[in-house]
């Protein structure tokens, strides 16, 4: 079997939307996998819509949660049969040459374990809101972890097909909390000292809605996932042979910012306790003194009087 793509699923709300656009490619050969996290939503009863022998359905006995949603992520990926793995949003789309344009790049770069495509993004009544910028068409890893580093390269997990070889091989996918920058992280040691390549065909649809992880989920635990994220590239570049001195200096650039935007969400979402939220966990949340400083009273505040 070519490809595999698996929903985690929990939502209902769009979930037959989605599995509409899977079963309606193009290109046939692959399998669906999905596994229901022990949702509310009558998940089982929208797959029985399906009348598809490329579905296969399975139910966890106990739900994994929002915060280690990666466990359900890795369950769908050891159910796979296919040679390339895709992982589905249980809220987006796919359109319907997606496969057929990851087929074509990838009898292009057959050397390649990473792929990845242009991204439209819609709202909750499915029309076009967003279009993700444009990448190359191959990237070094290091020019590719400088683009995501640089948000010049947007992604969502499931505009990207995987080796399943090699995902296994590294032990799945990366976990961090909330997965949140675990699409990233999964997507860099994939690429090994290979690269990527990318379609600029916006082959996949991410729905921005209210009931996302994106959208609903703590600070503090999307500030874990971006300094697990942060903490895998500073090995990267400790043990890359020749690490691009540009990529250095927009790493160091990027974690800078993460902390400052960190503070100013917190500070902006609940005010003072926020800002001591941050102080008495500022080991945790890796900011320093001077960090503090710096981006509180020498920011926030010198805004707000001026």
């Amino acid at each position: 079997m070519r490809y595999s793509i698996g929903i985690p699923a929990f939502k209902g709300r769009f979930l037959e939307e989605c599995i509409n656009s899977i079963v309606s490619q193009t290109f046939t050969d692959f399998e669906l996998i999905i596994v229901n996290d022990c949702s509310p939503d009558d998940i089982k009863n929208i797959v029985e819509k399906f009348n598809d022998p490329r579905i296969r359905y399975y139910e966890n006995e106990t739900n994994t949660g929002a915060e280690n949603v990666i466990d359900n992520w890795n369950k769908c990926l050891n159910l796979a049969n296919g040679d390339f793995f895709v992982l589905m949003g249980d809220d987006d789309k796919l359109g319907a040459d997606y496969l057929f344009e990851f087929d074509k790049l990838i009898n292009k770069y057959p050397e390649l374990d990473v792929f990845h495509c242009r991204i439209k993004i819609i709202n909750e009544k499915s029309e076009e809101i967003e279009l993700s910028n444009c990448c190359p068409e191959f990237e070094s890893t290091d020019d590719y972890i400088k683009n995501c580093i640089e948000g010049r390269s947007e992604q969502f997990i499931s505009d990207i097909v995987f080796r399943k070889s090699t995902l296994l091989t590294n032990g799945g996918f990366f976990k961090l909390p909330l997965a949140w920058s675990s699409d990233y992280v999964s997507a860099f040691i994939a690429c090994g000292d290979k690269g990527i390549a990318y379609t600029s065909n916006p082959v996949f649809l991410y729905r921005k809605n209210q009931f996302n992880i994106t959208s609903t989920s703590s600070l503090e635990l999307k500030r874990a996932g971006i300094i697990g994220m942060e903490n895998w590239i500073t090995k990267y570049l400790e043990n890359t042979k020749k690490p691009s001195q540009l990529l250095k200096t927009t790493f160091k650039k990027y974690v800078k910012n993460n902390k400052e935007a960190f503070i100013q969400q917190m500070v902006g979402r609940k005010r003072l306790n926020g800002f001591y939220i941050c102080w008495v966990n500022r080991k945790l949340f890796e900011i320093s003194f001077i960090d503090f400083y710096d981006l509180i009273y020498g920011k926030l505040f010198s805004k707000k009087n001026g």
